[in-house]
C-alpha cells in the first residue's frame, strides 16, 4: 500500500557559492515511515535536511510540505541554545510564561502559551523519563555533556505533538540507554522522520534507506544491512554489465574492421576489372567516385557505431566507478608487553561528587582500554585529564609514552586554517603533494583540502582531526580518542576501525557504539560507577 506523501522534492538543486552543484535534480517523496539517509561526508546530507526544514532556499526546484516539520541539527551550540528550555525547542514559550508570571498582559504571550500551559510539567516528565531528572528547564546548556544536550533536544522534539522529524546524527554522544530509547520512539512514531546517521544499529531498525551520492538519491526498501547487500549486488551487476559492454565493443570493432576490409577488396576488384575491360577514362573516374562515396558513407556509419559502443562502455564504467576508497595513515612503534603506558595515583577529577573515590590506574602495553559510562558522568573530562589537557583537583598522572589526543568535536583544529596547512604542521616531513594525496584518501577531494576547516562538513572536520592525530610526527604510541566515530560516514568508519584494530601502540577510547568497539578488540574497560571508576577486563555490553 502506498502511503500519502508528507514531504516531496521536485528537481531539487543546491549550488555552492562558486556555482558548482552540491546536488541537483533530486526528486523523492517522503511518507510516514522513518527513513535513514546515508552518504559520504560532504555529499550534502545536512544541507538537504536544512532545505527540507526551510532554513535554506533551494537554488532550483521545489519542496512541498503537507505537515509540520521539526529539525534537529547535529551540533547543539550552548552559545545559541543557552538553557534546557532552548535545547528542547521551547525557549520562546518559557520566556513568554516568565513574562506573564511577572505581570505581562501581552496578547502574543497568551497566544504562544495557548494549549501549552502544562508544558513545564510535561517537559520535566520527559526529562525524568530520559534519565535527566536532576535537570530543570532553566539549567544552563553549558552545564550538560554533549550526550545530555542531545537527549534533551530529542525529548523536546517528541514532546511537541505530531510533526515530520528531520534528525541529523541524533545518536552522536548518546549513551547506550539513550540510543535504545531513541530506537523505541522512532519505531512508535507515525508522523514521518528522515534520520541522517552512520549508526548501523539505528539504521538497521528503520524500514527504508535513502542513499545520497553523485548520482542523486537512491531508495532502498530496508535498513543498513539490506542497503549494504543491495550495494554489493549492484556493484556485481555493474561489473558484469561493463564486462559485457567491453565484449560487445570488441565484437563490434572486429565486425567493422571486417566490413572495411571487404569494402576495400570490392573496390579494388571493381577497379581492376574496369582497367582490364579497357573502359573509357570517364567511366573509370565515375566508378572511382562511386567507390569513394561508398567508402565515405561506410566510414560515417562505422564512426557512429563506434561512438555508440564507446558510449555504452562509458555509461557502464560510470555505474561501476565507486567513490575513492577511504584510507587513513597511522604509524607507531609497537608497545611491548608489560611496557608502562599510563600511571595514575589518587586522581580526583574537577567537580567530583562527594564520596567518589579517587582513581588509581596502571596500564601496561599493549592495552586497549574503553572508558564507558552514562552521559554526563565525566568521561570526556577524565580523558582530558589523562591526556594532560586539564588539571586534576589532586593526584598524579604520569605518561611515559608519546601520546596524541582528539576530543569528540575536533576542536583542536583551527577553523580559519586549511586542512592541508594543519596536516603539514602535524607532520612537517610531508611535502604538499603527499599531504594533499593523503587528504584525498581521507575523503577531501578537489580543493576541499584548501578550504578553511570551518567550511567543511562535520564529518570532514573529524576526518581531518583524525588524520592530524594518526599521521603526526613524532608518531604517538598512545592514542586517546573521544568518540572518534561520531559524524564520519560508513566507509570512513570501516577504515577507522581497520586502522585502529591494526594500530601497534596503546589505545584509550571513549565510545558508545558497540559495533565500533567490538572491531577494536578491546582488552579492558574503565567503567563509571556511583562510587568511582572501576577497572576491569573487557566484556561487551556494559555501557
Amino acid at each position: 500500500m502506498t502511503l500519502p506523501a508528507l514531504l516531496a522534492l521536485d528537481a531539487l538543486t543546491f549550488l555552492l557559492p562558486d556555482g558548482s552543484p552540491l546536488f541537483e535534480d533530486l526528486t523523492e517523496r517522503l511518507d510516514a515511515r522513518p527513513t535513514g539517509l546515508v552518504g559520504r561526508n560532504g555529499v550534502g546530507k545536512s544541507v538537504l535536511a536544512r532545505l527540507l526544514a526551510g532554513q535554506l532556499p533551494p537554488s532550483r526546484g521545489r519542496i512541498d510540505r503537507w505537515t509540520t516539520v521539526r529539525y534537529l541539527p547535529q551540533t547543539l551550540d550552548p552559545g545559541h541554545l543557552p538553557s534546557v528550555a532552548h535545547l528542547a525547542g521551547f525557549g520562546a514559550v518559557f520566556e513568554a510564561l516568565r513574562r506573564l508570571q511577572d505581570g505581562s498582559l501581552h496578547q502574543a504571550d497568551f497566544d504562544l502559551l495557548d494549549g501549552r500551559w502544562d508544558l513545564p510539567e510535561r517537559l520535566q516528565a520527559a526529562l525524568d523519563e530520559a534519565g535527566l531528572g536532576h535537570v530543570r528547564s532553566d539549567t544552563p546548556s553549558a552545564h550538560l555533556s554533549g550526550g545530555q544536550r542531545m537527549a534533551v533536544a530529542l525529548a523536546g522534539l517528541f514532546l511537541d505533538g505530531p510533526a515530520f522529524l528531520l534528525l541529523d546524527e541524533p545518536t552522536n554522544h548518546l549513551d547506550a540507554e539513550a540510543r535504545q530509547v531513541l530506537q523505541r520512539r522512532l519505531a512508535d512514531w507515525r508522523h514521518g522522520a528522515l534520520v541522517i546517521s552512520h549508526d548501523r544499529a539505528l539504521l538497521d531498525t528503520l524500514p527504508c534507506t535513502l542513499a545520497l551520492g553523485p548520482g542523486g538519491l537512491r531508495r532502498y526498501g530496508g535498513g543498513h544491512a539490506f542497503y549494504e547487500r543491495s550495494r554489493q549486488r549492484e556493484a556485481q551487476a555493474a561489473e558484469a554489465e561493463l564486462h559485457h559492454a567491453r565484449l560487445a565493443r570488441s565484437r563490434g570493432e572486429r565486425q567493422l574492421r571486417q566490413q572495411r576490409e571487404r569494402q576495400a577488396q570490392r573496390s579494388a576488384h571493381g577497379q581492376q576489372r574496369a582497367r582490364d575491360g579497357n573502359q573509357a577514362k570517364i567511366l573509370l573516374d565515375a566508378q572511382k567516385e562511386r567507390s569513394q562515396g561508398s567508402a565515405a558513407r561506410l566510414d560515417t556509419r562505422q564512426a557512429q557505431a563506434l561512438e555508440q559502443l564507446d558510449q555504452a562502455v562509458r555509461e557502464a564504467a560510470r555505474r561501476v566507478a565507486p567513490a575513492l576508497p577511504v584510507h587513513l595513515y597511522a604509524e607507531a612503534d609497537r608497545v611491548a608487553p608489560g611496557q608502562g603506558v599510563l600511571h595514575v595515583e589518587g586522581l580526583r577529577m574537577p567537580h567530583s561528587l562527594p564520596g567518589f573515590a579517587p582513581l588509581d590506574l596502571h596500564l601496561a602495553g599493549p592495552c586497549r582500554l574503553v572508558v564507558s559510562g552514562p552521559n554526563g558522568c565525566g568521561k570526556s573530562t577524565l580523558l582530558q585529564v589523562l591526556a594532560g589537557h586539564l588539571a586534576p583537583d589532586s593526584g598524579d598522572c604520569r605518561r611515559p609514552l608519546p601520546l596524541a589526543y582528539m576530543d569528540q568535536h575536533g576542536t583542536r583544529l583551527d577553523p580559519q586554517r586549511s586542512a592541508l596547512e594543519q596536516l603539514r604542521e602535524a607532520n612537517p616531513a610531508l611535502d604538499e603533494g603527499t599531504a594533499r594525496t593523503r587528504l584525498v584518501h581521507a575523503g577531501l577531494v578537489g580543493d576541499r583540502a584548501l578550504l578553511p576547516c570551518g567550511d567543511l562538513s562535520g564529518g570532514e572536520r573529524l576526518k581531518v582531526a583524525l588524520a592530524c592525530v594518526l599521521d603526526a610526527r613524532p608518531a604517538a604510541r598512545l592514542l586517546m580518542l573521544d568518540e572518534p566515530q561520531n559524524h564520519i560516514d560508513l566507509d570512513s568508519l570501516r577504515e577507522l576501525e581497520a586502522v585502529l584494530a591494526g594500530f601497534p601502540g596503546a589505545l584509550i577510547v571513549v565510545a558508545h557504539d558497540e559495533r565500533f568497539l567490538a572491531a577494536l578488540a578491546p582488552t579492558e574497560r574503565l567503567r563509571w560507577t556511583p562510587a568511582g571508576w572501576r577497572h576491569e577486563s573487557w566484556r561487551p555490553g556494559l555501557d
